[in-house]
């Protein structure tokens, strides 16, 4: 007698992507309820089952859906902001500008919708997702019928969704209380990455995620970039450093992981930390290409995942898993280091394993969710198929198939594809909002580009420090004799400094533009030390706004802000139609003379090669002040011994043009 279930799939080549890869041809599945109940040869299936609903498959592959080990959904709507540059350029210099205005959580479930019918007609049933506003991620998914791990984002700075870690740290709690028993969500804690976070705020994510016994989701050495600030930092690489932070309290997947050691691959393993590997991702912004084949031999868990669909640019599984075997047989320079099947298996069983779902899904097996898909491979681009390997079948997923030969997608025992078809959910009317909200993020970047100023507010934050100088500069023959006369007490020295200063401005044909200086101020002790260094943009204005007798100058610097970025970055960013480049080695005192305070400098310019220049310069506020402050300039010049008939009205960086 057989037992009824509610669904039974028939005449299928079925891959179970189990422990011990057991495949059957023909094959059957029995589906009751949101649960595999058997599987098998469909002779001894249809033996022992009877469904409510039986499905002839037509010898299509029938195999566990797809795992998407680490991806951003909502970016769907960000796809082509912009491409081909560097990864610090792309992510700080227009991802998240855009994020910080535009990311709503109207926007959030826009994306989440493009992204979970895109999944859907790629195979995909699952997927682990990092971004703001998780919580309508999370409710977007469940409506699409997908599954997935949702972590909700954790900055050191504000966010879309947060003025605060605290106050994300706060959200990442109440989230996971809400979706902690759901059957398609597991809600994740999501701190970005070291340079976005602070210790407390790795461990704070840590502990919460102990706490709940959820999964913790983290960008882990992406670039070389990262590893060498690290090191620099921390003295210590990426691992390491996170592990002496209790990361790994935590169940952890770890995206990216592509400079990584032996030694960080052992500590990864220990800590049974799951790995998402994104080669599409790390191919086109260069960061590298992780040790898979390493990390493998080694019994990690490693995933595949499409990464953002802006830093793709498609959410294209077939594709990924194909480009992971052939990035590791290039990076290798070894052919076998990772054949379709283990490939497969990774954007399966794997990872599933590998975001710490297993249990749940990833392959076809008694007691687990009906989480399947079947694929045509009876297409003009998958002909002719070989039978004397057993493994032909891997291959031809692998390497043949593509995402448009998916004709059924189940999740959790529910039908979300059906002969191409999605009929839950409306792909023009998502395609049409989408292209509403272009328009409205085109026109932001389009006025910003034009402007230097709004780039450099964009990324940075600059201070408004429209601050106007009265200054004058004179070359000088003999420093020693102007120091001497600082010496005397009609002169109040409030404090001294001695820098090294390497600037480098950015001109632009357009001169309405000013000038972007970027400077590393080198502090120096007494000893001639290097004792800090600081990094600086400061955008200035026009040169001379004023003159003065004497060939004192009215000149005004507009904004100001900490360089947190290298100067390669700003290069790419702001893209200067030139540069000059000015070295100095500056003595500055601040003093008060006759009631007033004053700054002076002698710098010994070093690039280009021009001696010394004594310049005395203060900050000013009203055309009456400046008069007064002109005169006083002039004042403590002569009294310093110095002669006006060396005055230079050009600034350092026009100088340099000329030399």
């Amino acid at each position: 007698m057989t037992k009824s279930v509610d669904l039974l799939l028939s005449n299928a080549i079925v891959l179970t992507m189990d422990s011990d890869m057991n495949m059957y041809e023909p094959g059957a599945v029995a589906v009751n309820g949101n649960a595999i109940v058997a599987v098998g040869p469909e002779k001894d299936i249809k033996s022992k089952y009877t469904g409510k609903e039986t499905i002839d498959c037509g010898g299509k592959v029938l195999m566990p859906g797809l795992i998407n080990a680490h991806t951003h959904v909502p970016m769907t709507l960000l796809r082509g902001l912009s491409d081909d540059v560097r990864l610090d350029v792309w992510l700080m210099g227009y991802i998240m500008p855009v994020e910080r205005e535009f990311i709503t959580p109207d926007a959030v479930r826009l994306g989440t919708s493009i992204g979970s019918a895109e999944f859907i007609r790629s195979g995909i049933t699952a997927f682990n997702d990092m971004y703001y506003f998780e919580s309508t991620v999370a409710e977007a998914t469940a409506q699409a019928g997908l599954r997935a791990v949702c972590g909700q984002t954790i900055l050191k700075f504000p966010a879309p969704d947060a003025e605060s870690y605290e106050d994300s740290l706060a959200q990442a709690r109440s989230f996971i209380e809400e979706w902690k028993d759901h059957e398609l969500i597991v809600p994740a804690v999501a701190p970005h990455a070291i340079y976005s976070s602070t210790p407390d705020l790795i461990q704070s994510s840590a502990a919460l995620a102990a706490e709940f016994d959820v999964p913790l989701h983290m960008h882990i050495a992406e670039t070389s970039f990262e590893v060498e600030n690290a090191r620099e930092e921390f003295d210590m690489p990426v691992v390491p450093y996170v592990k002496k932070l209790n990361l790994f309290d935590a169940k952890v997947i770890a995206a990216h992981c592509v400079h990584i050691d032996s030694g960080e691959i052992k500590t990864l393993l220990h800590h049974h930390a799951g790995v998402a590997h994104n080669p599409s991702s790390n191919m086109k912004l260069s960061s590298g290409a992780a040790p898979v084949a390493e990390m493998l031999a080694a019994g990690l868990n490693v995933g595949i995942g499409t990464d953002g669909p802006s830093s793709n640019n498609d959410l294209d599984m077939f594709e990924e898993v194909r480009l992971a075997t052939f990035l590791s047989n290039l990076s290798t320079n070894d052919p076998t280091s990772l054949p379709a099947i283990t490939a497969l298996l990774m954007a399966t069983r794997m990872g599933a394993q590998a975001l710490h779902i297993g249990d749940l899904t990833g392959s076809l097996e008694v007691k687990k969710r009906a989480d399947l898909i079947l694929v045509d491979i009876n297409k003009l681009h998958n002909s002719p198929r070989f039978s004397h390997n057993p493994n032909g079948i891997y291959s031809q997923l692998v390497y043949a198939s593509k995402s448009t030969d998916v004709t059924d997608v189940m999740v959790n025992g529910n039908w979300l594809m059906r002969d191409y078809i999605i009929e839950h959910i409306n792909e023009q009317d998502l395609i049409d909002e989408a292209q509403d909200y272009s328009k409205v993020v085109d026109q932001f970047i389009s006025i910003r580009e034009k402007s230097v100023l709004s780039k450099l507010i964009t990324i940075s934050g600059a201070t408004e420090a429209e601050s106007f100088e009265v200054q004058l500069k004179v070359r000088l023959d003999n420093p020693d004799k102007v120091i001497k006369a600082l010496e005397s007490d009609e002169i109040e020295i409030i404090y001294d400094r001695h820098y090294r200063e390497y600037d480098t401005y950015f001109i632009f044909d357009d001169a309405s533009q000013g000038q972007l200086r970027y400077r590393e101020d080198e502090f120096m002790n007494a000893n001639g030390e290097i004792e800090h260094v600081r990094y600086r943009l400061t955008l200035l204005g026009e040169p001379h706004e004023q003159e003065f007798p004497s060939d004192v100058v009215l000149s005004r610097s507009r904004y100001l802000t900490l360089a947190d970025q290298s100067l390669r970055f700003y290069r790419e960013y702001f893209k200067p139609d030139r540069e000059i480049e000015v070295h100095k080695d500056r003595l500055r005192w601040r003093v008060k003379f006759q009631e007033t305070e004053l700054y002076v400098n002698i710098d010994r310019l070093d690039k280009p090669d021009l001696g010394h220049f004594l310049e005395i310069k203060s900050r000013t506020w009203s055309q009456k002040d400046a008069e007064k402050k002109s005169k006083l300039v002039l004042a403590l010049l002569k009294f310093l011994g110095a002669s006006e008939d060396e005055s230079e009205s050009r600034e350092y960086v026009l100088l340099g043009a000329e030399k």
